[in-house]
């Protein structure tokens, strides 16, 4: 017998150590195949212990017991890590007649006293994981309040770590470049950010829908990290560690087109090339937005601007196109005034870059006054005047706005430093007038994108087709000052006065008395 043994021990040396394992414990525990009864085991770390003929011969010992079926563990933590699951699953296998038993720490349960130790192994490691996990939360929470981003970079940055082996984000150089465009397209108002995430998606961008509405509310990308709230204390943002996508103003200008805090136009980027005015052009009768559509007739299809209502309202597209084609030359500068509109947009560029020390004095003034009501809070609370809930409204909001501040008065800062070096624009602006010179000719010329890209920059608000033909739509502030410069600057056609006189029209010869007017 021992002989077959040593060569059945030899022929399984290759095999892995858990198929050694198994076929040992069924070799040992074959003598007792007439006594015993199935049990059932469960793996531990005492499989990869090195003497598997010590660890056979201790399973003997257990499973030798014909009393009941026994679940073996090795200790029992290995068991369950949760005493209420674990005493719910120990009364589970009483009612299926299996007693659960751990090798390293074997107890007797007819003994009610061992129950208390019972309670004790099971309790242990629950206390050990939540342990663990409170450590882990504090820690990832000091590490964000610190400036560290401690999970998956977000979508525009990627995982990287310096020579010493220290963990950051960086800037992912294709998918940061399309997250900025998103923000700056965002910062007009001028589509939903449902258009601009396909657009983006178009332009390369990896990411979800759901993950693109939750990126564009990260701080992250103007270079903070967000701190949530926990228990006392009120969620906040900190200066992050890692290199910002965008700066910090933009960020916030986004924040308030999101939370409808500035208006915005909701219309689509894409339209039919026969509708580029479908989604700006509002309903005479119902204001309600104009839909855009083609009707099939007997040679070709016919596109019609038309109300969703049962209002009947119903424009030809062509009609409707080329009446806008016609009111841009209204917007055209004068080739005549193109060099003095050059002249007065560099002076004013020039003058706008000196006045901006100004806003850096009303930014510090308001940040102290802000400052002042906190602190004219703080007295009011000691005084006993208002409680600790509305001192910590008045400090939440003041804090707030101070930050937005705080975020201008940098961006201002970093204008300054460049002022230095400022760009030679007036190649720049002879571009932009040569284009406002021929404003109606480059809107025909364009694809349809395009066009609606200077429909929106020169129309904030929607308008109705009356008011394309009289003039009267709300149009961009460089617009309505261009068109009342034309109608001023105009020729003006001579013509004879009709007013009439009694009065004589020619004076007398000098005579001997002075010549009358």
């Amino acid at each position: 017998m021992a002989k077959n043994m040593i060569i059945k021990i030899a022929a399984s040396a290759c095999a892995s150590p858990i198929k050694r394992l198994k076929w040992f414990q069924i070799e040992s525990l074959r003598p007792f195949k007439n006594t015993m009864t199935p049990v059932s085991y469960t793996a531990s770390p005492c499989k990869y212990c090195s003497d598997l003929r010590l660890m056979a011969v201790s399973t003997v010992a257990v499973w030798a017991k014909p009393a009941v079926p026994q679940k073996v563990n090795s200790k029992w933590d290995r068991f369950s890590r949760n005493a209420p699951d674990a005493y719910q699953m120990i009364n589970t296998l009483k009612i299926l007649g299996v007693e659960p038993q751990a090798i390293e720490q074997p107890l007797d349960m007819s003994v009610p006293e061992n129950k208390m130790m019972l309670a004790i192994y099971l309790t242990a490691p629950e206390i050990e994981n939540d342990r663990r996990a409170l450590n882990t939360f504090y820690g990832m929470r000091r590490a964000r309040k610190e400036g560290r981003w401690v999970s998956q970079a977000p979508i525009g940055y990627v995982n990287k770590h310096d020579e010493r082996g220290k963990k950051y984000i960086g800037i992912d150089e294709e998918q940061g470049e399309i997250m900025k465009w998103a923000f700056e397209e965002l910062s007009k108002g001028m589509f939903p950010s449902e258009q601009i995430f396909r657009e983006a998606v178009k332009k390369g961008l990896n990411c979800k829908k759901n993950n693109f509405l939750y990126a564009i509310r990260n701080p992250v990308y103007c270079g903070r990290i967000l701190i949530v709230k926990y228990k006392d204390e009120d969620a906040h943002t900190v200066k992050g560690q890692h290199e910002a996508i965008i700066p910090e103003s933009l960020f916030y200008d986004v924040q308030d087109i999101l939370d409808g805090k500035k208006r915005l136009m909701k219309v689509k980027i894409h339209s039919p090339d026969h509708l580029p005015l479908r989604g700006f052009i509002r309903c005479s009768k119902c204001s309600r937005t104009l839909c855009g559509s083609a009707s099939k007739g007997r040679k070709s299809y016919y596109h019609y601007y038309h109300c969703s209502s049962a209002c009947g309202c119903r424009y030809k597209a062509e009609e409707v196109n080329d009446v806008f084609t016609d009111e841009l030359k209204n917007y055209c500068i004068d080739d005549r005034f193109s060099e003095l509109f050059s002249k007065v947009i560099i002076d004013a560029y020039y003058s706008e870059h000196s006045s901006k020390r100004d806003n850096r004095s009303e930014l510090l003034n308001e940040i102290n006054a802000l400052n002042d009501k906190v602190g004219k809070a703080r007295e009011l609370l000691l005084n006993g005047d208002i409680d600790a809930a509305d001192y910590k409204a008045i400090k939440t909001m003041s804090e707030g706005r101070i930050i937005v501040l705080e975020a201008k008065l940098a961006e201002l800062a970093d204008n300054n430093q460049n002022q230095r070096r400022i760009l030679d624009i007036e190649p720049l602006i002879t571009g932009a007038i040569f284009t406002l010179t021929r404003l109606n000719v480059i809107f025909s010329q364009s694809n349809t994108c395009e066009k609606r890209e200077l429909i929106g920059s020169m129309y904030p608000q929607k308008f109705t087709f009356e008011d394309i033909q009289h003039r009267t739509g709300f149009v961009n502030d460089l617009y309505s000052f261009i068109y009342l410069i034309n109608s001023q600057l105009g020729d003006k056609k001579r013509r004879a006065s009709d007013r009439k006189t009694c009065l004589p029209t020619l004076a007398p010869e000098a005579g001997l008395e002075p010549a009358t007017l």
